[in-house]
This record gives structure tokens, C-alpha cells and sequence, in this order.
């Protein structure tokens, strides 16, 4: 799994499948055993797969249609497999807005429904009218986003399926730019690590707060476990700096959150998602 996530670190999946269409998506599920474990990854940047690796089965959406198309006036269909950023251009495109935003979530659109994921001050579901998602079984629905229930990064999704596709509704924008995208990233990068191995945040913001400053306050700028490093330009970032184990990271993630903890009080909730197993 260290090929498929953005820390570049993970032991084996038991099983490994990429999808090519829907529909064989579909059949390929239907087939499974109903007791296997199925995990689905995208772009694998949000994401920390241990050293031993994944038991069960895990499907990665990459290879599905990276389909984008104008429904309406105002309402574009997406497949989870488009990557935000390519989202992101394509509503400049078109003068739709606002969706400046997507081209800072590094992940594929899938990842975005799945997590809620948001830059710069919007949040994917805040423009989510209806998804397409798929069971274990292999049948697929269309479910709207009242269905959901929706948080800061966060969803909570009832039915236990995946994410196929979604339509979301902007509004006109005639002031949209693809110039705007390029200031985002400009100032993105100015302040994270881009480039780096990493998955972008590790904690959630806890409220009228932001976890990179509760961290550096504590004094863990460039704090060390293995070949794991906490960021010194965004202390909410951990590095794999060529050598690191997932366990590196994990160790590194629990001293953070209890060195934070003794300072400030505010316990802070992981962002990233953790799966499979230690290496005993």
C-alpha cells in the first residue's frame, strides 16, 4: 500500500483492485464473499495504512471515469475518481462558482464526499444536492444530501456504501478565473509543505481554534520519532522524510496529540484516517 497513499508508507492489502467502469465495479462486488472486509481508497492522501498491512479487501477508485459534465444551468456531475483540483478548473471554465476551493483538497472528488473535505473556507458538501453510491452487493443508488448528515469533516453515512459520482449545484460566476486558482495555490504554498510526504492535515481544527497553532504553541515544531518529522513550516503536517514507518507516524501522531493535551487542555481529533495492522 505504500504505492497508493501520499505518505508512501504501508504494508501489504490482501487484496488489491482497480476498477475499470462501473459496471464492472458492480459485478466484481457482487461476487465477494459478504464477510470480506472491503476498504476503498482514492488518491490515498488522507491516509495511514500500518506496517502489517490490510486484511480483507481494498478497491481504489482511480481507474473509474474521471467523468465531469454540465447537467443544468447551474448543476455539474462529477465521478469520485476526478481529482478536486481538476474539478476546481473546470468550474472556472465555465464561470461557475464558488469552487476555488476544491483545487486545495489534494484528493480525488470520492475522498472529498467521503470526509467533507474543504480549503480555504468552503466544504464539499456545502454545494452536494445528490450522490451516487454503490453497496457491497454491487447496486447502485441515488441518494439525495439530505440523506446524509453532514459536519465539519465529517459525514455520516447510513447505508454504508461508497460514493460512485455526485451533482452539485453553483451558482453563475462571471468573475471566475482560473488567475484565482493560481493565487490559492500561491498562497497555499507558501504555507504548508508542499511537495513533501505527506497527508496534508493530521488533526481536525478543534473549535475557535486551529491545531497547527495549539502544536507549535506546545513547542513541536520539528519534533522527531524515527524517520517521521513534525513540519517546521506547518506544524499540523507530519513528514515522512524518506525513512519513516507508518509506526514512526502513529508513535508521532499520540506524543503530539498528548504533548498538546498537557499544554493546552484540547484534545485533538485525528483528520487523517487510520488502517490494518501493527507489526507485532
Amino acid at each position: 500500500m505504500s504505492a497508493h497513499t501520499s505518505w508512501r508508507i504501508g504494508g501489504t492489502a490482501d487484496l488489491f483492485y482497480k476498477p475499470a467502469s462501473v459496471d464492472e465495479l458492480s459485478e466484481f462486488l457482487a461476487a465477494q464473499d459478504a464477510k470480506t472486509d472491503i476498504h476503498w481508497v482514492g488518491l490515498g492522501s488522507n491516509l495511514l495504512v500500518r506496517d502489517g498491512g490490510i486484511r480483507g479487501l481494498v478497491i481504489c477508485t482511480l481507474d473509474l471515469p474521471a467523468r465531469i459534465s454540465r447537467t443544468g444551468k447551474s448543476e455539474v456531475k462529477i465521478g469520485a475518481g476526478v481529482p478536486c483540483t481538476l474539478l476546481a478548473r473546470q468550474c472556472m471554465r465555465w464561470k461557475l462558482g464558488p469552487a476555488e476551493f476544491f483545487a486545495g483538497i489534494p484528493g480525488t472528488f470520492g475522498g472529498a464526499l467521503a470526509m467533507n473535505a474543504g480549503a480555504f473556507g468552503g466544504e464539499t458538501w456545502d454545494c452536494v444536492e445528490t450522490v451516487q453510491t454503490i453497496d457491497r452487493t454491487g447496486t447502485v443508488f441515488n441518494r439525495n444530501a439530505t440523506d446524509f448528515k453532514v459536519g465539519y469533516r465529517s459525514v455520516s453515512n447510513p447505508f454504508n456504501e461508497w460514493y460512485l459520482s455526485a451533482t452539485l449545484k453553483f451558482e453563475e460566476d462571471r468573475e471566475a478565473d482560473s488567475s484565482n486558482i493560481s493565487k490559492l495555490m500561491q498562497m497555499r504554498g507558501s504555507k504548508q509543505p508542499l511537495g513533501k510526504r505527506s497527508c496534508g492535515s493530521v488533526f481536525r481544527n478543534p473549535d475557535s481554534s486551529f491545531a497547527a497553532e495549539l502544536i507549535g504553541a506546545a513547542g513541536l515544531k520539528g519534533t522527531r520519532i524515527g524517520g517521521a518529522v513534525v513540519s517546521e513550516k506547518h506544524s499540523n503536517f507530519i513528514i515522512n522524510t524518506g525513512g519513516a514507518s507508518a509506526d514512526d507516524v502513529e508513535r508521532l501522531i499520540h506524543f503530539v496529540r498528548d504533548k498538546v493535551a498537557a499544554q493546552s487542555g484540547v484534545i485533538l481529533e485525528l483528520e487523517v484516517q487510520i488502517l490494518g495492522e501493527k507489526i507485532e
